[in-house]
């Protein structure tokens, strides 16, 4: 079975640089950041007053009744919203399709946690009867990839992974495993978040985890730089349709790269921090080198995890110098898209996966922005600023979550 190929046939993305994944993508490519003040709740009372919200976003004409998308968190209507972008994308609600063979993976690092705070209120103040009867549904990962079989008929098999910041990764990654062991024809999958509350304000900030550069918020993520004092918190949905070479072929499918690994790993080291020498995340892109039978020469380009944490960032550095040795500092190209959207948290991997893709498409790799007084532990070329336009055969995508879990996936153009 391990002979199935996986490509990658449609694509859909809301992020704070745009509701779809054109005005991300070019949002992108300009160096524009997509961090400002927060609006989404009275930011006062926390040491973090900035993030990367998603803008204008209304969620009704996503659903088939405006009632059902008000019984979705916000988390879970980002989910379906850029699910229904990538199938689009994708034309795979066609007929002709078996729809047993299409699985759902659209997982949330966090779930619904605007629900649980409004309706834990609720119980504190007005009683246990004053309780939505949807709270639960509203509040659990899973149900983005629950309303999508639904409204889809998609069979297939159905779940999502919740690993923090890796669950875009894991999701696409174990959907491509059962692809390739023949368990499925296609898979939409990625990740969804919606965590700019008080909650995740309060929580983040607390852990000293988030930046205090609240009188710049456009150049407060800036990865691998001197100046970095932590993520900006983001909020979006990155998600993919993949399928099984053959079938995208068979029915005419447009293929924007190939899916040709995936790596995981656990650190094993801390509940917050990574592993210092960046063992783990080396481990995680060794085998996703491994699964594609590729050399560590034939990687164009490393879409980093680049938080704009202080030891985060360096850590990853020392992993990509593990694995990718000599071609680390001579050729090899990474970037941060993190410094134009801030951290998406469980949704950060698809949007950058969409990044990875648009790259070999465009051939153009976005940079990481604010890079100013390169940090002399991060001595790797991360696209400083501006935009590079060069030949991208592939990329590799990283994510690591808290509880040391790590994921990469790594795509390359079609032959």
């Amino acid at each position: 079975m391990n002979d199935r190929r996986v490509v990658i046939t449609g694509i859909g993305a809301i992020s704070p640089l745009g509701n779809d994944l054109q005005s991300t993508w070019d949002g992108l490519k300009a160096g524009k950041s997509g961090i400002g003040p927060v609006t989404l709740t009275d930011p006062d009372p926390y040491p973090c007053k900035i993030a990367g919200e998603v803008k204008g976003f209304d969620a009704a004409p996503w659903f088939n009744n405006p009632k059902d998308a008000r019984r979705c968190d916000r988390y879970a209507q980002f989910a379906v919203a850029a699910s229904k972008m990538a199938i689009n994308d994708a034309n795979l609600d066609s007929e002709g399709i078996n729809r047993e063979r299409v699985g759902v993976m659209v997982g949330s690092g966090i779930g619904g946690l605007g629900t649980l705070e409004n309706e834990h209120e609720k119980l504190l103040k007005r009683g246990a009867s004053r309780v939505s009867p949807f709270v639960i549904p509203m509040m659990i990962s899973n149900i983005g990839s629950g309303i999508l079989s639904m409204e889809y008929g998609f069979g297939g098999p159905n779940m999502v992974i919740v690993t923090a910041c890796a669950t875009s990764n894991h999701n696409i990654g174990e959907a491509w495993r059962m692809i390739k062991f023949g368990d499925a024809d296609a898979f939409v999958c990625g990740g969804a978040e919606a965590t700019i509350l008080p909650m995740g304000l309060s929580g983040f900030s607390n852990m000293k985890a988030l930046s205090t550069r609240n009188d710049e918020p456009e150049r407060a993520s800036r990865p691998f730089d001197t100046g970095r004092d932590g993520f900006v918190m983001g909020e979006g949905a990155g998600v993919v349709v993949i399928e099984e070479y053959e079938h995208a072929k068979k029915r005419g499918a447009q293929i924007y790269a190939e899916l040709v690994g995936y790596g995981v790993s656990g650190d094993a080291y801390h509940m917050t921090s990574p592993h210092p020498e960046g063992h783990g995340a080396a481990r995680c892109m060794d085998m996703a080198l491994k699964h594609a039978k590729m050399n560590p020469e034939e990687v164009t380009y490393v879409n980093a995890h680049g938080t704009s944490t202080p030891l985060g960032d360096i850590c990853e550095t020392k992993a990509i110098k593990k694995t990718f040795g000599n071609h680390a500092k001579d050729n090899l190209i990474v970037s941060s898209t993190k410094s134009m959207t801030g951290h998406l948290l469980g949704a950060a991997g698809g949007v950058e996966l969409a990044a990875c893709l648009m790259s070999i498409k465009d051939n153009i790799i976005a940079p990481t922005i604010n890079l100013e007084d390169q940090d002399p532990e991060c001595d790797l070329d991360y696209t400083p600023n501006v935009a590079r336009e060069v030949e991208v055969k592939s990329a590799l995508s990283n994510s690591f979550g808290f509880g040391g879990h790590n994921a990469s996936v790594l795509v390359r153009e079609i032959d």
